[in-house]
């Protein structure tokens, strides 16, 4: 999965250094960045190939560490570099390499985001600061406190002994199949998100549920967790077509799983179709 980095290290912590020449910019417009691709791997602008460009040093904004390597946000503007960078959006990120670079755009992307969105105090109306400790927008004004938006979702592989429901999305270009999948709502345990779920998209009941492993998922700010279940009772399927265009059962041996893909999702699958314990 993309957060799969070994042997690299990656360290959110949040400990806010100013930049060396070495440290990275990831320069993020909307859902594109800037990177380089060189024999097959990615990199992105250090900062002494941007620094004559950038005028406000304080404004730059340390993100994250992986192993030495210190990544840094700088402020939004349009800013000149050496022949070969381009602009690529999120979804290259999922096949770039080497992992941990794709990973480290992806998150990089993630908190550009949040940190655009996260200008004003939502209950005053005065602008946010950056707090000196913590990844945390601050209101001086009314103590409104900030901090990256992380939203809790399950991904549901119901299966009914060698066979699994599969489904594909309604009026997205994803064409592949995938699992069952939502976020959690406001009072309910993740266990009740799995049964409300599957029943509210297939129209199915499930039971022993038993989880598997989670993933950061960035790509949509959210934090995945993923659980496999079993059918409970009649495996006829009444799809919410508003939200999928089809949800099927398929044989172990027939699951279209993508070895090696960077989602939790595909993983799921293939360990179901490869018979291993879940």
């Amino acid at each position: 999965m993309i957060q799969d980095i070994e042997p690299h290290i990656y360290h959110n912590e949040y400990t806010p250094v100013p930049p060396s020449a070495d440290s990275f910019l990831m320069i993020c417009r909307g859902r594109n960045i800037l990177l380089k691709e060189e024999n097959g791997a990615i990199t992105f602008p250090c900062l002494r190939e941007a620094e004559p460009a950038i005028q406000d040093m304080d404004g730059v904004t340390y993100l994250f560490t992986i192993d030495g390597d210190r990544f840094y946000l700088p402020p939004e503007g349009s800013y000149a570099f050496p022949e070969g960078y381009r602009e690529e959006p999120v979804s290259f990120l999922r096949t770039a390499a080497p992992r941990h670079m794709a990973f480290a755009a992806v998150t990089a992307i993630q908190l550009a985001a949040w940190y655009r969105s996260r200008r004003f105090c939502g209950r005053c109306g005065k602008p946010l600061r950056k707090h000196e400790k913590e990844r945390m927008m601050y209101c001086d004004a009314c103590h409104m406190m900030e901090y990256p938006k992380i939203s809790p979702a399950v991904i549901v592989a119901v299966t009914d002994g060698d066979r699994i429901l599969l489904t594909r999305y309604a009026n997205r270009p994803i064409t592949r199949y995938s699992l069952i999948a939502g976020f959690a709502e406001i009072g309910e345990t993740i266990e009740q998100t799995i049964q409300r779920e599957v029943m509210e998209e297939v129209g199915l009941k499930v039971k022993n549920i038993r989880y598997y492993k989670s993933q950061p998922w960035s790509f949509t700010d959210t934090l995945l967790f993923g659980f496999y279940c079993d059918l409970d009772g009649s495996g006829q399927v009444k799809l919410d077509t508003d939200e999928l265009a089809v949800a099927e059962w398929f044989e172990r041996k027939d699951v279209p799983g993508v070895d090696g893909d960077v989602s939790l999702t595909q993983e799921m699958m293939c360990r179901f179709r490869d018979g291993l314990n879940i």
